[in-house]
């Protein structure tokens, strides 16, 4: 048993597989910097983030209907329910979202943009903003929305009154028949070196909570911000993960904020930075969820296959260590080019498509967790739903769209919706040639090439476990009826 960040892990002795350096997990901080910079500016929708929180069910409130239910129960209902339950439940997946950026001349209405999010399978949102058209057209639709306040906002929204204002004239009228979860308070703060916004990042995401509170949303709505992953002095090995000590001071009141609120930590991570930077050393696949031979974190014993999911526990580590183990972690943006200009190496439609649609049937997949989480829902929104014609920056930052601006795919993601869902409750969550193996520990007795076999025995298991219930529930009729 190895300690490491003030946790205790297994080492299970494992086969020598290839080990990459620290750059691959190390975002280019001077180009991040410069993308969070151009994305703040005050004529650009400013970027928000995510969450996903449901209202309290809501319960009879009077004995009489409690016993009217009681009354009309029936032992045929329960050989129902458990029938229901055993047999009929829908696996749980975790769910998809997008980005919805609106900096371009010739986007489509936002009524035409519901099918297209539908298309994809996407159950939830990310506005940059809070625009009305956008919310009242996905009413309805029970899609979760996340709207964001720009960093021109920070100074206003420290004031709790003028934070009420605002929920009431941009949230309030569109609940509660459009789905809104999470308000986001500025992008990447932390990362911009800019002490004004830093200084009053914190108390704005408080005058926004306050004024929730006010206006008895607080538990339908949560209040963060969105954090570049040029705030993690350390990234690799992932057990290793620790916050710049250049942040952490500002960093752990936040930190604070999140749990008293049972609000997300937002992160914003884009393997292709990496691998721009990078082109020769890091593996092209490893990037892009392909199949590889991987890496190993030396302190835990555990098993990457992709760089995403080793940046997540890298960020789960730095929590770790900081005191905030148990915080929900959501990726608020990731993405992957379709062009890019000559120095953009890797930014092709095909590198896209392998990304994001991997990506995608992954997060469909319920065996889909990382190492050091596998008992956490994964919530990731890519980056970003259409080519916006109007960003400024590399050529890059103008083709992160899945769509073109006339709906039209722009590059084929390889899959159909209908596609995805059948592959739920398949054993491979890759699909093709290329299949996406799943993240768990890597076993002694693994292949030696360091990948998990995908074995057949837990369906084998499930068909076991039918037939038991079938014999539960024909004793329990015999029983009852």
């Amino acid at each position: 048993i190895i300690k490491s960040n003030n946790e205790s892990y297994i080492n299970i002795k494992q086969p020598q597989l290839p080990t990459l350096s620290l750059r691959p997990f190390l975002i280019n901080t001077k180009l991040h910097s410069a993308i969070s910079l151009r994305r703040v500016d005050s004529t650009l929708s400013p970027l928000l983030l995510p969450l996903r929180r449901s209202p309290p069910p809501a319960f009879p409130d009077s004995a009489a209907s409690n016993q009217m239910e009681l009354k009309s129960f029936h032992p045929s209902s329960a050989l129902f329910f458990l029938f229901s339950v055993v047999i009929l439940s829908p696996t749980t997946v975790t769910s998809i979202g997008v980005n919805y950026g609106q900096i371009g001349d010739n986007l489509p209405s936002p009524e035409e943009v519901v099918p297209l999010v539908k298309s994809i399978g996407a159950t939830k949102v990310k506005l940059y903003d809070a625009n009305p058209e956008i919310l009242k057209a996905f009413s309805g639709t029970g899609v979760e929305f996340i709207v964001g306040l720009g960093n021109e906002y920070l100074s206003k929204m420290k004031d709790p009154s003028k934070a009420l204002t605002w929920i009431k004239q941009n949230v309030t009228p569109f609940l509660p028949a459009t789905n809104i979860t999470c308000i986001t308070i500025g992008n990447e703060i932390l990362a911009l070196n800019d002490s004004s916004l830093t200084d009053s990042l914190l108390p704005a995401m408080q005058g926004v909570h306050s004024a929730l509170v006010t206006a008895g949303l607080s538990d339908q709505i949560a209040v963060t911000t969105a954090h570049s992953l040029a705030i993690l002095q350390t990234s690799f090995p992932p057990s290793a993960g620790e916050f710049s000590p250049s942040v952490i001071d500002y960093l752990k009141p936040i930190l604070e904020f999140h749990r008293k609120t049972d609000s997300p930590f937002l992160i914003n991570a884009y393997p292709f930075f990496a691998y721009k930077g990078s082109p020769k050393e890091i593996p092209l696949d490893f990037v892009l969820f392909q199949q590889n031979q991987g890496v190993v974190d030396p302190t835990t014993g555990f098993h990457y296959d992709n760089m995403l999911f080793a940046q997540i526990d890298a960020v789960y580590s730095a929590l770790a260590a900081a005191g905030y183990k148990t915080l929900k972690v959501q990726i608020s943006e990731t993405g992957w080019p379709s062009k890019g200009d000559d120095d953009e190496f890797g930014a092709t439609p095909e590198n896209a498509k392998r990304y994001n649609g991997n990506l995608i049937k992954l997060m469909k997949n319920e065996k889909t967790k990382t190492p050091l989480r596998p008992n956490n829902d994964l919530i990731i929104y890519v980056f970003a739903l259409f080519n916006e014609n109007m960003k400024p920056g590399p050529t890059s930052e103008r083709n992160y769209g899945l769509f073109k601006p006339d709906g039209t795919q722009a590059y084929s993601l390889g899959f159909t919706l209908n596609d995805v869902v059948k592959g739920r409750n398949s054993s491979s969550s890759g699909g093709g040639k290329t299949p996406v193996l799943p993240m768990t520990p890597v076993a002694p007795d693994s292949a030696s090439t360091g990948y998990l076999a995908i074995s057949s025995a837990p369906g084998k298991r499930k068909g076991k476990e039918a037939v038991l219930s079938m014999v539960v529930i024909m004793l329990l009729a015999r029983h009852l009826l």
